[in-house]
């Protein structure tokens, strides 16, 4: 997508709203910085109410007219032209993660390869959607339950995996039957847009889906008025727990139900029977992998003492020679920065690394050692998610104890368990609260034909494949009650 520009030849991300950018006005526009120089790397325009307003009325008014009847064939064939697009337009896409989220460029190539797969996992599961016709006590009676598209929706995707994950919860809702909002992140509004863009050149109708975004300090206020309007019917939140809890309780204000895929405190378990140079590899990757920045990394390295030394040591040497990225901004890195700083003064052991940027906003990657028995009210890096490219260690005597420190956090997002015994895995794998749990794989992993999503504090609902598209139906239960009924 080609950005707009302003009276004074600024480069400027429009709103779209029914397939048409809406007019610039020099008054809401807003820079997006580069986190590596700190420089515009371009504007966008910030919306207000009013532009609320157009799009949720632009959203329902192709949902109602029309879109929720759209045939299977129609949603089908507009994922696959969009999927296919993206291939075409991949240098593009790839520019604008990179430059808004100064991501590595095989973290952003990713992000389409990615992108492109849940795209076409979801379109081939639109022609499985059926409803039932359930057996009824009455005489002459037959009960037909459907399943129909609950209506505009409300998306809300992050900056950090910025077309991935806003990619797949527009197709799980246009597939579906429904139309979207989608709120764009600050942080990368051209990626977003683009999204945008690409479904209008594959022939979406207008309406269908729309985008605008907010400037930080008004955030709340637009956002609440987007969840408050009546047309709006659901809300897809991907980002933070804090945030998510904000959504959360303004969505039960208005009585909206949400999908949410919160933080994470991603728990790696290293078993005795591991392979451990494998192990500390995904480990360390998983850890470091785009700064830290994913809410799947691996925040906890949990590793058996019969193994620990030679573990650790393995770790610590793929943690050193492996570059730990850029953070998206400032803010993010220091937020990092105080969580592991607040490690160091509280007396944790860092195995490498410490509480220091090695660039601009670049955190040096970093390992802290933490006694098992430490409790997150006296160690921040306990149980809150650094965001950083860094882990914490800890060194257990049995599968229980791992388990039970595994399962002490406040979220439920990804785990991973390392050993070469199948059935050892299997059973503690089943007796993690996690959403996900990887075996001997990298915790950043995801398939597009799994179901994703977490428990606890990290969210509720699930993506991908036919979960994703059930998340955005109602099931409406209609009866028809013949002569021979009693009523």
């Amino acid at each position: 997508m080609e950005p707009l520009r302003d009276s004074k030849g600024r480069s400027v991300v429009p709103c779209i709203i029914n397939n048409t950018e809406l007019p610039i006005d020099d008054a809401t526009i807003v820079p997006v910085h580069s986190a590596l120089s700190d420089e515009p790397v371009h504007y966008y325009q910030a919306a207000d109410e009013d532009i609320c307003k157009k799009a949720c009325t632009a959203a329902w008014d192709a949902f109602d007219g029309g879109w929720k009847r759209a045939s299977i064939l129609t949603r089908r064939n507009l994922l696959l032209k969009v999927a296919t697009l993206y291939e075409e337009n991949v240098e593009k896409l790839v520019e604008s993660q990179v430059l808004e989220t100064s991501c590595p460029e095989p973290w952003a190539r990713n992000n389409v390869v990615l992108a492109v797969s849940y795209m076409r996992e979801i379109a081939a599961c639109i022609s499985g959607v059926h409803g039932t016709i359930p057996p009824t006590e009455k005489p002459d009676t037959m009960t037909f339950v459907f399943k129909e598209a609950v209506g505009p929706i409300l998306v809300i995707p992050p900056w950090n995996a910025a077309l991935v994950l806003s990619s797949r919860a527009v197709a799980s809702a246009i597939g579906a039957g429904c139309t979207v909002v989608l709120k764009a992140s600050e942080q990368c509004p051209l990626t977003h847009a683009s999204i945008v863009d690409i479904y209008r050149k594959a022939g979406s109708p207008p309406g269908v889906i729309n985008s605008l975004q907010a400037s930080r300090e008004a955030a709340a206020s637009m956002t609440e008025a987007l969840i408050a309007d009546e047309r709006i019917r659901k809300i897809e939140f991907i980002g933070s727990a804090a945030v998510g809890r904000q959504i959360g309780a303004t969505a039960a204000k208005y009585l909206k139900p949400v999908l949410m895929e919160l933080g994470g405190k991603g728990p790696a378990i290293v078993l005795d029977d591991a392979n451990i140079q494998k192990a500390a590899v995904l480990c360390a990757k998983g850890a470091l992998l785009h700064h830290g920045q994913i809410c799947f990394s691996t925040e906890r390295v949990i590793v058996q003492r019969k193994v620990a030394n030679d573990f650790i040591e393995k770790l610590v040497k793929v943690v050193e020679s492996t570059p730990g990225g850029t953070a998206v901004s400032e803010r993010i890195a220091q937020t990092g920065l105080d969580i592991l700083q607040d490690a160091k003064d509280k007396g944790a052991v860092f195995l490498t690394g410490g509480p220091e940027l090695v660039s601009r906003n670049a955190v040096k990657p970093s390992l802290v050692q933490i006694d098992p028995e430490t409790t997150a009210d006296q160690m921040r890096i306990i149980d809150e998610e650094t965001f950083a490219p860094s882990a914490s260690v800890y060194i257990v005597n049995s599968d229980e104890q791992a388990v039970a420190l595994a399962n002490r956090s406040v979220y439920g997002l990804n785990a991973t368990i390392h050993t070469t015994n199948m059935e050892r895995a299997i059973n503690m794998g089943r007796n993690l609260e996690y959403g996900q749990v990887h075996i001997n794989s990298i915790s950043v992993y995801v398939s597009p034909t799994g179901p994703q999503g977490g428990v606890k504090g990290s969210g509720w609902g699930r993506q991908n494949a036919s979960w994703g598209l059930d998340e955005y139906f109602v099931e409406r239960h209609i009866s028809w009650h013949g002569e021979g009924s009693s009523g």
